[in-house]
């Protein structure tokens, strides 16, 4: 079997069917040791995408999808900019079944920044994981400051649409 652990946008299940297609299952898992951190630097200056950095004593909660095939995982690379923007790892992912090794995207070290906020509508997609989130966590994230009323060509640039979850 092979995993892919989402703590960004790729939390919203309906993004990761339109990106690769159906998935065996999605559970609730979570990167120990890591910090969920808006400093992946994007094409419209200022603008964030997430990005997880190792942290003692903290935790990243996302989405842990069961892929239906593990070649299914290299559809997901364009969307990530592997290798230019994201590499993946395999790291272990704690759930309630026990620890299942994952794909994880972390940034690239020379693509990341200080000062980066995220756009609403890349946050929303990070929100659309609501149900596989602890509600401390969701709350946090429902916390997170975010840049508003970006024009849709500025959303196009960043991969985002207010029509579609791609």
């Amino acid at each position: 079997m092979a995993y892919y652990f989402a703590y960004g946008s790729n939390m919203n299940p309906a993004r990761v069917v339109a990106r690769i297609g159906e998935t065996r299952r999605a559970v609730h898992g979570w990167l120990q040791e890591h910090r969920l951190s808006f400093d992946k630097a994007s094409r419209v200056e200022g603008i964030a995408h997430a990005n997880v950095q190792p942290a003692p004593g903290e935790r990243v909660e996302g989405v842990l999808y069961e892929l239906l095939e593990a070649e299914q995982i290299t559809l997901m690379d364009p969307f990530e900019g592997r290798p230019h923007e994201y590499e993946r790892f395999l790291h272990p992912i704690v759930t309630r079944e026990g620890v299942i090794d994952a794909w994880v995207y972390v940034a690239l070290p020379e693509r990341t920044a200080e000062g980066l906020k995220p756009a609403r509508e890349y946050l929303e997609h990070l929100l659309g994981g609501r149900d596989f989130l602890t509600p401390n966590y969701f709350t946090a994230l429902s916390g997170v400051e975010a840049v508003h009323a970006l024009d849709d060509a500025t959303l196009a640039q960043l991969g985002l649409s207010r029509t579609t979850p791609r």
